[in-house]
């Protein structure tokens, strides 16, 4: 059984995931609306660079791939 995604796929996706979280830490109120949930940026930032440092690691691999196929 293959996996269904590839490395470009996971690499799209890390990339994609990291953008949406980082502008919405940015773009966030501390206090979204009125209800009573507390927004941790903190959180939602380190999950943010996170996924960043996952896609540069594929992005990585990417081109160790492609120096070796040289």
């Amino acid at each position: 059984m293959n996996f269904p995604l590839g490395l470009w796929d996971i690499g799209l996706w890390l990339a994609i995931a990291s953008i949406i979280l980082l502008i919405t830490s940015e773009m966030l109120s501390q206090r979204y609306g009125k209800i009573n949930i507390r927004l941790n940026k903190k959180r939602l930032r380190n999950a943010s660079l996170a996924v960043s440092t996952l896609f540069l690691a594929t992005v990585a691999l990417r081109v160790i791939d492609i120096i070796l196929t040289l």
